[in-house]
């Protein structure tokens, strides 16, 4: 079953880690988000928070939601409709006859084509486009122009009207023509399903629905604009549809508790959220970090917030890295140290001194002085075991290199000798230190070599004994003593 049409649930966003690619000219036409309530929606408030609204009241509070600029003939159109239906002699007096023949009138004169996500009652209007919203606030304001009583009905992903006769309840499913007191109609159940994809949920199923004030249904109007706008990608429109929602329902005084009906103060949080999530995607870090300054204070619940600043900071600051400007990464965590608690800003820290001491490592040539600064410095940084290590190795090794090249293989051993006993056992160190020993035991071989191939046998009889005095089971230096041995027997 499709769930686009009827109440759309909000799109929660938060994909900030990795973002998908966004065109840099989509970010420059990004218009700010509005930041605050559009005045009308107080008045609205006002007037449609009573149980039975003038149908006037319903038609511009609805076409305000529906984002409707009065251009055009929108509502004249809905006025002249529903003066006509009035003007009618075939509208019933009963009260169940008539609330079924303004539902086949508004069939006749208003709607043309059912459209999924057609939730706005001017498009409705213009071209007769229509969804169960759009359907259902336009079936309010011609039923409560004829005086009759009723409410909204919200489903999972649905919405539609229940009429109060005084001694009957009576759902309509304003989509389709047969929709009156649907229950008991078997056209209905043929057509409904083949017209909108949507299930009718009987009134004895009282978990999957909830009713509705007429405020609250026109509020339907700019849930849905919402997602639409989200849906296309425009997430700066969110703000100031979610903050109108907000006061078009400040109100009421017994707010609607229900999963199908987005609480309109965590609505307005998931939306402010949601554009800065979008700011992050288009690589505008330093702006989503303002947009928190901007607007936190609309909503007010710490922990997104902290979660939000920590992930476009986070961002941010992996960015600068990959440049290899740890610098400059250092002056950003700085710079925005007040937006963190302690536990963030000791996580991004972190991150910037692995950097730092990355690049210190690398700038490294070697030294007593520098390597000893170095070591100091890495034991301090309270980087992870496993990376402190890593960088320790790189350094430890470095100056064997330095010392090998510069002072012989003795000296470099010697070092790496240390190394392991300052800092304890290490699988590189180790394997490091086998080469220095093989290279030099090969050296002295090659120094055994040449002064045997001299035939200055005793001098290379002296050479091997102190070579074996350094590697005493080294097999080919035992196999030079033997050698040197045999030719002074001779």
């Amino acid at each position: 079953m499709r769930r686009l049409s009827g109440y759309f649930f909000a799109v929660v966003f938060f994909a900030i880690f990795f973002p998908q690619k966004i065109t840099a000219q989509e970010a420059r036409q990004s218009p700010a988000p509005r930041l605050e309530a559009d005045s009308r929606a107080y008045m609205y408030s006002e007037k449609l928070n009573v149980p039975l609204p003038r149908w006037q009241d319903v038609l511009d509070a609805a076409l305000w939601a529906s984002g409707w600029d009065g251009s055009g003939e929108s509502r004249n159109f809905i006025i002249e409709g529903t003066e006509a239906l009035l003007a009618d002699r075939n509208l019933p007096s009963n009260l169940k006859d008539r609330g079924e023949y303004i539902l086949e009138f508004m069939h006749r004169r208003f709607l043309r084509n059912y459209a999924e996500r057609q939730t706005r009652l001017d498009v409705l209007a213009g071209n007769g486009r229509f969804n169960c919203v759009s359907s259902a606030v336009l079936y309010v304001v011609l039923a409560r122009a004829a005086a009759l009583e009723l409410r909204g009905v919200i489903t999972r992903d649905h919405a539609f009207i229940t009429l109060d006769v005084g001694n009957e309840l009576i759902d309509i499913e304003t989509t389709n023509s047969f929709g009156f007191d649907p229950g008991r109609k078997r056209e209905f159940h043929d057509r409904f399903g083949r017209t909108t994809g949507f299930a009718y949920v009987p009134a004895r199923n009282y978990r999957e629905r909830n009713d509705l004030s007429i405020l609250e249904l026109v509020s339907v109007i700019l849930s849905n604009r919402i997602a639409e706008a989200e849906l296309a990608g425009r997430f700066y429109e969110g703000p100031g549809l979610a903050l109108d929602r907000a006061a078009l329902l400040s109100r009421r005084e017994c707010p609607l508790d229900s999963p199908f009906f987005a609480d309109p103060e965590q609505d307005l949080k998931t939306r402010l959220l949601n554009y800065g999530a979008r700011l992050v995607q288009q690589g505008r870090e330093a702006e989503a970090l303002a947009w928190v300054d901007a607007a936190s204070h609309l909503a007010p619940d710490p922990g997104p917030w902290r979660e939000f600043t920590f992930a476009s900071l986070n961002n941010l600051l992996v960015k600068t890295l990959r440049t290899g400007k740890a610098a400059e990464a250092r002056s950003l965590l700085d710079h925005n140290r007040r937006r963190l608690n302690d536990e963030d800003f000791a996580r991004l820290d972190l991150l910037v001194r692995d950097a730092e001491m990355v690049e210190l490592s690398a700038a490294f040539k070697g030294g007593p002085e520098e390597t000893e600064t170095i070591l100091n410095a890495l034991a301090v940084s309270g980087l992870e075991p496993a990376r402190l290590i890593e960088l320790r190795e790189f350094v430890l090794l470095t100056e064997g290199n330095r010392i090998a090249s510069a002072q012989g293989w003795p000296d470099a051993i010697h070092w790496l000798e240390q190394a392991l006993e300052r800092f304890g056992p290490s699988g590189r160190i180790s394997g490091a230190l086998r080469v220095y020993r093989s290279n030099r035991a090969a050296e002295l071989h090659n120094g055994f070599a040449d002064l045997y191939n001299a035939k200055d046998y005793a001098a290379a009889q002296e050479w091997i004994q102190r070579a074996l005095t350094e590697f005493p089971d080294n097999r080919q230096l035992a196999t030079d003593r033997d050698l040197v041995e045999r030719a002074l027997q001779r």
